[in-house]
């Protein structure tokens, strides 16, 4: 009744001020959107990733490769191509076996062509400054008298065959007599003074004929 009394024209005002402030109200978003809005204005810490590269792997090839017969026998590779487990309290010149291991990156194979890995060595007990001059290398030294007497000696830098198994070092020093002189190797300036020595002692007309 109080509506009755109310010209229609102002409920109509009315009622357009209160639309329009509902649809402000709903468009600015109201109280609730606006710690939506700082959440997006400020997004807080961030978490930042460090990305830990892969160390590559290494492909080199080690050295001793190269002496390494690839699928012979294991128990015929060069001493560079195996680790042995040895024993220093062998008796010196008799017979013993060691147990030994290829190294990384070797192959090889047993009696019955079978992938082997360990196996054992027999060799013959004694240090590599012991083994028999055809058994290592040394260096030659071409500066010594071969002549002199008491004939001279040098020290030699020695290197044991690959295939040769000893016990110690396989590179060693050792004193040799020398071997060289005047550019003629030991044997032949022996040869060529013997000879000489004869013919000073053969006459002169059986020298010519």
């Amino acid at each position: 009744m109080v509506a009755a009394g109310v010209p229609l024209g102002v409920l109509l005002r009315l009622c357009r001020v209160l639309l329009f402030l509902s649809q402000f109200y709903i468009l600015s978003g109201g109280e609730q959107s606006q710690p939506l809005a700082q959440s997006i204005k400020d997004p807080g810490p961030t978490r930042t990733f460090t990305v830990v590269p892969r160390a590559a792997e290494s492909t080199d090839i080690p050295p001793y490769v190269m002496k390494c017969p690839s699928n012979g026998l294991c128990s015929r590779l060069p001493a560079d191509c195996v680790e042995c487990r040895t024993n220093f309290s062998c008796v010196y010149g008799k017979p013993v076996a060691f147990d030994c291991t290829v190294k990384p990156s070797v192959t090889c194979v047993d009696q019955d062509f079978k992938s082997q890995k360990n196996f054992i060595i027999n060799m013959t007990c004694r240090f590599c400054w012991q083994l028999p001059e055809t058994d290592y290398e040394c260096n030659n030294y071409t500066s010594c008298m071969t002549v002199s007497c008491p004939r001279q000696r040098y020290m030699a830098n020695c290197t044991v065959r690959d295939h040769i198994h000893c016990l110690g070092n396989r590179t060693f020093r050792k004193m040799l007599y020398c071997n060289w002189t005047g550019g003629y190797k030991w044997s032949t300036a022996l040869a060529l003074s013997v000879w000489v020595q004869v013919g000073e002692h053969i006459p002169l007309p059986a020298r010519l004929h």
